[in-house]
């Protein structure tokens, strides 16, 4: 085998050879004149670029698709597409769709809203209030092909045409197979209104369409916070729906909670005074929908309140899917809302049955004739309050009326105690007083049928108060926001269930019900027959309570609406003076006694209620007396 010796003449050769390179290198690089002219060059054509990419109309009445000249992307995009690669040749652009309380900005990757805009609404810090924004919503359809793939509409990009009809503008976003087979998403927007026309369908996509797999709708949002309160505006975020027959239910406020149902006609995100609600007029046969709270720490948990969920098949009929939709992007302002015929009204809780309707035909009618000509709503809040003290009066007068007529008849009670005493004669006792108070033409229930009476004016205006957007950032003395807390010092600390702050009206409305409470209790105890033997003391309890109600009302309403604490804080203050003059100058004990004296001597007939509780008191008594035996 021969042996490789060293040759000196390759070894020169290859360093000759490197040496005539980096010459030939050295001498062609470019001068720093060529390299900014290419630098300048390249910033041209990106800008070219940038301002192609901005354009939101397309002209699309050409007969042929424009294609791609790269033929392995085109390749590539049918192979991942098939029938719908024309997207992937689109720019991912956006287009705008406004009038003079909306703003939306449509995005051409998948068709949806990318921002929604409340032009005349700004949140707790002024900032402006968006409802979509920073891909916190989306909305999909899922559906499969006849060549076995499944698409997201998310994913695609849809080609967009934006015309105008009349004073509306019209948005028409298509997902295209060619020109005459798409499916289309159609928006159109109207002067000042915050519905929005929302039509999803498809043209000649029924050989296109895996019609044995369904098309379905998965639309998601979670709620940006936009009040001061993220606690007091979590409790209020609720998912709302309306099944057949105007049927409105809604998922529970706290943690998380899902539903199956069927035949929807709406579903609504409903925050605390604004909500995003979709409405079509062919009813989902069936809806998935799901809550959950995503506020865990408030101290942390500072941008969302909730997150909503709704998945729904879509019914392809004939091979195509129609559907006339609807999206509702605004307040929740009572008065918008009812001019719409699908009952989206109801999101507003005004409460139900007997409260909703005090509401609806009274406080609501009231607040809006005030509003008319008074702008401070705070004074608004005080003169409603006024006019339902004088309405109420005259049950405050037939309940101080009662009590006086039991204080003049308390004695002779006292006296059938001190004669009856014992269990043994606790039958006989109560028919004895019964029979004193029904000569006297007296009744106990007199006093608490008014107080009855007046609870559902209570609890009315405790849903109208907190539901009422015309309140929201509205000030008045030192609340900045009569539909939030009023708070007036912050402090260092965190207080489980009271909070991080001191709200004054709550103060004022706690010690304006002790005081009411108070003498409540001195007119109760008037109408409180003498405590009997086996029997709880009454009067130890309603101490218990005159003490229990303002500390409560103090801790639970510190992270409430001060429009509600401010209302029963002058309430119990009107009431107050109320009762004191009805006590100084309208009741007249003297004549009182007189007149139950007179009606003590008058023979009166005693009704079939009363005589069939006699009997069964006496009946009653009679066993009792021969088990003594």
């Amino acid at each position: 085998m021969e042996e490789k010796k060293f040759d000196l003449n390759s070894l020169i050769g290859f360093v000759l050879l490197g040496a005539i390179m980096l010459w030939w290198m050295w001498s062609n690089q470019p001068t720093p004149e060529e390299l900014e002219a290419e630098k300048n060059a390249k910033t041209e054509e990106v800008q070219k670029v940038a301002e192609t990419e901005k354009t939101t109309t397309f002209d699309t009445t050409s007969d042929e698709i424009i294609q791609v000249t790269d033929s392995l992307s085109l390749l590539n995009a049918q192979a991942q597409l098939g029938a719908f690669a024309y997207s992937a040749t689109l720019a991912d652009t956006e287009t705008v769709l406004e009038n003079e309380v909306l703003k939306l900005v449509i995005s051409n990757k998948g068709g949806q809203i990318k921002e929604a805009l409340l032009k005349n609404y700004v949140t707790y810090d002024s900032l402006p209030l968006y409802i979509i924004k920073d891909n916190n919503a989306s909305f999909n359809l899922n559906f499969g092909t006849s060549d076995n793939r499944t698409l997201n509409t998310k994913d695609l990009l849809f080609e967009p045409s934006l015309t105008t009809n009349g004073e509306n503008q019209v948005l028409s976003m298509k997902l295209k197979v060619d020109n005459n087979k798409f499916l289309e998403y159609h928006y159109e927007i109207k002067p000042n209104e915050y519905m929005v026309d929302f039509n999803v369908r498809s043209q000649g996509l029924s050989s296109t369409f895996n019609t044995s797999q369904q098309v379905n709708l998965d639309w998601n949002l979670e709620a940006f916070r936009k009040e001061k309160s993220i606690r007091y505006e979590n409790q209020q975020t609720e998912m709302y729906y309306e099944k057949d027959d105007e049927d409105i239910d809604y998922l529970s406020v706290g943690g998380e909670d899902d539903a199956e149902e069927v035949n929807v006609n709406w579903v609504a995100y409903k925050q605390h005074f604004f909500s995003t609600i979709l409405i079509t007029e062919q009813a989902f046969d069936k809806a998935t929908l799901a809550s959950k709270t995503l506020v865990v720490d408030e101290e942390v948990d500072t941008t969302f309140t909730k997150a909503f969920s709704l998945k729904a098949p879509l019914a392809i009929q004939n091979g195509e899917l129609n559907y006339d939709m609807s999206w509702y992007i605004g307040p929740n302002d009572y008065q918008i809302l009812k001019k719409y015929d699908r009952n989206i009204k109801e999101i507003v809780n005004l409460g139900w049955g007997i409260f909703g309707y005090i509401n609806r035909l009274v406080f609501v009618p009231v607040f809006n004739f005030l509003q008319g000509f008074i702008g401070n709503y705070g004074l608004i809040i005080i003169l409603l309050t006024i006019v339902v003290r004088i309405i109420m009066s005259p049950l405050v007068y037939k309940s101080y009326l009662s009590s006086a007529k039991m204080k003049v008849l308390k004695p002779e009670m006292e006296e059938i105690n001190k004669r009856l005493p014992g269990k043994e004669n606790a039958m006989k006792r109560q028919q004895e007083t019964m029979a004193v108070q029904s000569k006297a033409g007296v009744s106990p229930l007199a006093g608490c049928i008014p107080a009855v009476l007046q609870m559902p004016v209570f609890f009315a205006l405790f849903r109208f108060f907190p539901s009422n957007i015309d309140l929201r950032q509205k000030s008045f003395l030192w609340a900045t926001d009569l539909s939030a807390y009023d708070s007036v010092f912050e402090l260092p600390f965190h207080i489980p269930m009271y909070g991080s702050h001191i709200s004054l009206f709550p103060i004022l409305a706690s010690i304006a019900i002790f005081f009411y409470m108070r003498m409540s209790q001195s007119q109760q105890m008037n109408m409180q027959q003498p405590t009997q033997e086996g029997m709880p003391d009454m009067q130890k309890m309603m101490k218990m309570m005159m003490y229990f109600s303002p500390v409560m009302m103090l801790i639970f309403f510190n992270m409430y609406a001060s429009s509600l604490s401010l209302y029963y804080f002058v309430s119990n203050l009107l009431t107050i003076i109320i009762m004191l003059i009805i006590k100084h100058y309208i009741i007249d004990e003297d004549k009182i006694h007189a007149k139950i004296q007179e009606n003590k001597l008058k023979p009166k007939k005693e009704g079939k209620f009363r005589q069939r509780l006699n009997d069964a008191m006496k009946q009653a008594q009679d066993q009792q007396a021969k088990k003594k035996k």
